[in-house]
């Protein structure tokens, strides 16, 4: 029994039991504004299955405990056996399980599969961000595999399949499988020419033995790998997988699981090959072209995890304000406070509108999309993955004492926030990406430009933005020295014009105002006055 000095009063309720893919108004007006309208009521009832699922108790639970029981290495059995495991706690399995059975690793194959599969991953990686990496790295491998059709035609059911399957058995026993990737070096990093690992041909064609190691693996418990190797030609791409047809585990030695700022639930380690059978993807010599699809598709899942990361903060921010009193009313309604929601909600918004853009481009699969894609995933990557550490920061800000601690799930959210940052290339890598684009392929360039111009004479801050952009892109000199600049500016005209076409005239006002218009402080909550910031307060809000 409470005492009398121990009154509960004036605490917000949890964020709980509620419907994560209805209550995001942006998520769902762009489900519906890309999806084919036939498709249309399959995919809304597919993803409010889901969105309610992440919303409940029971997925905040597993959450929790696969953050709080990380992964562990067995690298031996009782008898002295290698058997390079990975040990997960039952949260981690329940999580990944749903996502798997819910489609999140099956896009390249049905209708708006991209937009239903980002919408998706959006919703449920609310729930827990770590277990996204292996679906990521699971969707992802699909275009790199299909550069060989025989592999494809052997893999693909099993990637794209809704079983979810973790055990370590011969895959032809399997009708689900995960993969993972392996390019990082310690001696290279992001340069992955550099890498020393070696590949020697068998006598079997296609077949070969490596000897090397990969300094950061993603998700070594998974039951296949695309790797970099060095092969007579050159960097070649090969498919490791882990156990062998005939059941015996192919050689593939995890020294340690890496112990990381964030990301606590996921496995990420060290391995070692030495004499590790590999199948070769694609041409000798051809190896990052070969990949370099699987890394795109990675790369979009970095916006989208960063934008649900940031949908997640905003969410528990504005709904600790609705409920929160502080100096005689609601802290929602006090107007520096609805000036800091706003502020985020914008953010929030305009990543997870981009997100769905760029997977609504690969279901066209156009040329011109196609193209838009090669700058566009890059620049998104660069821009909506750092702007998602601010954000989680500030909302984290707005709970007071309270979002400092851990019961409330914020600094969870905050140490997940850098990591879509620096995976897949951290922020110079993407910007040097899209200069290559700029130089080498015009047709990027001309997507691209197409893509914002579609809402130019809508908004005179957006068009002054446009111009200003062709201005400093038509001076080569010394851009490699401004290209953060360039490519910052390049996603948040991108961000601009989606969001002047299709989000409510104050939601669009305020990002024109404030991104493009050069009325914004260093900080959030530093929108110009006056702007009608009440419905964009009360668009971002998750109503239980």
């Amino acid at each position: 029994m409470a005492g009398t000095t121990h009154t509960v009063t004036n605490q917000p309720p949890p964020l709980v039991g509620y419907d994560v893919f209805t209550a995001d108004r942006a998520l769902l007006e762009a489900v519906e504004r890309h999806v084919a309208p036939g498709l249309l009521q399959e995919v809304r009832e597919e993803l409010s299955d889901l969105g309610r699922s992440a919303g409940s108790a029971q997925a905040q639970t597993w959450g929790v405990q696969a953050n709080d029981h990380p992964p562990k290495l067995r690298t031996h059995d009782r008898y002295g056996n290698r058997v390079d495991e990975v040990e997960f706690h039952p949260a981690w399995h329940r999580l990944l399980g749903k996502a798997v059975t819910s489609g999140l690793v099956n896009a390249w194959g049905r209708p708006g599969g991209h937009v239903r599969r980002t919408a998706g991953f959006l919703v449920w990686s609310q729930t827990e961000a770590g277990h996204g990496c292996p679906l990521s790295m699971t969707h992802a491998a699909v275009p790199a595999l299909r550069t060989d059709p025989d592999l494809a035609a052997e893999w693909e059911p099993r990637l794209t399949s809704h079983v979810y399957d973790p055990a370590l058995r011969p895959p032809a026993l399997k009708t689900g499988a995960l993969f993972g990737m392996g390019m990082t070096e310690k001696q290279g990093g992001s340069d992955v020419r550099a890498n020393t690992t070696r590949a020697e041909p068998l006598a079997v064609e296609g077949e070969y033995v490596l000897t090397g190691h990969k300094w950061f693996c993603s998700a070594p418990m998974s039951d296949g790998f695309l790797v970099l190797a060095q092969a007579a030609e050159g960097l070649t791409c090969f498919l490791v997988p882990r156990v062998m047809p005939d059941g015996e585990r192919n050689v593939f030695r995890i020294q340690r699981l890496k112990e990381k700022l964030g990301n606590r639930s996921n496995a990420s380690g060290e391995v070692e090959f030495d004499g590790t059978w590999a199948r070769r993807v694609g041409e000798e010599g051809r190896g990052v072209r070969t990949i370099i699809e699987m890394v795109a598709a990675t790369r979009l899942d970095c916006v989208t995890g960063s934008a649900a990361l940031m949908r997640q903060a905003v969410a528990q921010a504005v709904h600790h304000a609705a409920y929160r009193s502080a100096f005689d009313g609601l802290l929602i309604d006090k107007p520096l406070m609805r000036n800091v929601l706003a502020d985020l909600a914008l953010e929030s918004e305009a990543a997870t509108t981009l997100a769905l853009r760029l997977a609504a481009a690969y279901d066209a699969g156009t040329e011109q999309e196609q193209a838009f894609l090669r700058i566009a995933v890059p620049a998104a990557k660069y821009w909506v993955t750092k702007q998602c550490t601010p954000v989680v920061t500030e909302a984290l800000e707005c709970l007071g004492g309270n979002g400092y601690v851990e019961e409330s799930g914020m600094p969870r959210l905050l140490r997940e926030a850098p990591l879509n940052s620096i995976w897949e290339g951290s922020g110079n890598v993407q910007a040097l990406d899209v200069l290559r684009a700029l130089q080498r392929e015009p047709a990027a360039l001309n997507a691209y430009l197409t893509e914002v111009g579609r809402a130019r004479g809508a908004d005179h801050r957006l068009d002054r933005a446009i111009k200003a952009l062709l201005t400093e892109l038509a001076d080569l000199n010394g851009i490699e020295a401004r290209a953060r600049r360039v490519v910052e500016r390049m996603a948040v005209v991108l961000q601009g014009s989606l969001l002047v076409r299709w989000a409510p005239p104050e939601v669009a006002d305020a990002f024109c105002a404030s991104r493009l218009g050069g009325d914004w402080g260093a900080a959030f909550g530093t929108l110009p006055h006056p702007l009608d910031l009440v419905p964009v307060v009360e668009r971002a809000r998750a109503v239980v």
